[in-house]
């Protein structure tokens, strides 16, 4: 009977070391992506599913290079923040995308269609070992997110999550004939950098109708890393503003920890949120801003 409570014990205690293990390989790969990258992003339509045959207009096969410099910002056990940065002819820097990666979230924000999202509550069951990837748009605003398991195998890490987001900057302003993105995101690590690799569904949703196909799409973003040095204005410039975006941050918790669905005004005196939030300057209040985040939230 011993041996049999001894077994137990020392399995037990395997899997316990085996599970933190993993959890350690998982955070080395998602802060792996921080740093400096020569990024090419690169996308292309593949399949067009339109019924409109003759008029349909696929998006054109685009080709992008930049610099971006991937800041750390939050480093905990179960939750890591980075802020990426584009750097524009050497100096010019613009506040980009963010992504928080958390450890068995249980709470989500599902883009519905246009700027609305639904909140979800999973069970912790559910995403036992996963991360979620919280996407953010230039605003802090929702963007899309997803959970699933961190793989390491073969010298590969890897995450691959599908889920409805909305259309991205480089298409919004020349598309409005569907309004939902599913995207299928890969991460990948890679010995030069890392790969973030898209199969993205166009999708026409409206209410209590069947979502359409519309086009597909492959996307292929690079990331190859560089020489932290390369990238000092950004690191400059995030010394300067970050409190002003950690104001930001603050006020959108807030707003996530009511846990209810979420509809956003496109506009407020013909101006998007992130256009007024840029024109801020870094010691602007945070009673000023929770004002402006306020006015864009749909009641």
């Amino acid at each position: 009977m011993k041996r049999i409570i001894l077994l137990i014990l020392v399995t037990g205690f395997a899997t316990i070391g085996y599970s933190q293990d993993k959890k350690s390989q998982d955070i080395k790969a998602i802060k792996s992506m921080c740093g400096c990258y020569e990024v090419k992003f690169n996308f292309a339509e593949t399949f067009k599913y339109s019924k409109d045959t003759l008029n349909y207009k696929p998006s054109k096969t685009k080709h992008d290079y930049g610099l971006e410099w991937v800041e750390l910002v939050e480093d905990q056990p179960n939750k890591i923040v980075m802020q990426h940065l584009l750097i524009v002819n050497d100096q010019t820097i613009i506040k980009h995308w963010r992504q928080d990666w958390m450890f068995e979230n249980t709470n989500f924000y599902d883009f519905y269609k246009d700027t609305s999202w639904k909140f979800k509550k999973l069970p912790s069951n559910a995403v036992k070992g996963q991360w979620t990837q919280k996407v953010y748009q230039v605003d802090d605003s929702p963007r899309y997110e997803g959970t699933a398991t961190w793989s390491h195998y073969d010298g590969r890490h890897v995450w691959e999550n599908t889920t409805d987001a909305p259309l991205p900057r480089r298409e919004h302003t020349v598309r409005n004939d569907y309004n939902v993105l599913k995207r299928t995101n890969v991460h990948e690590i890679t010995a030069f950098g890392w790969i973030h690799d898209q199969d993205n569904d166009k999708i026409v949703r409206a209410d209590n109708t069947p979502d359409v196909l519309l086009a597909q799409e492959k996307g292929h973003d690079v990331y190859t890393k560089v020489d932290d040095s390369k990238c000092k204005a950004a690191q400059n410039w995030w010394k300067e503003n970050n409190q002003l975006w950690k104001k930001v941050r603050d006020k959108w918790e807030t707003v996530f920890a009511q846990n209810k669905n979420l509809n956003l005004e496109k506009t407020v005196n013909k101006q998007p949120l992130f256009m007024t939030l840029f024109d801020l300057k870094p010691d602007t209040s945070k009673e000023e801003i929770n004002t402006i985040i306020d006015s864009y939230i749909i009641k």
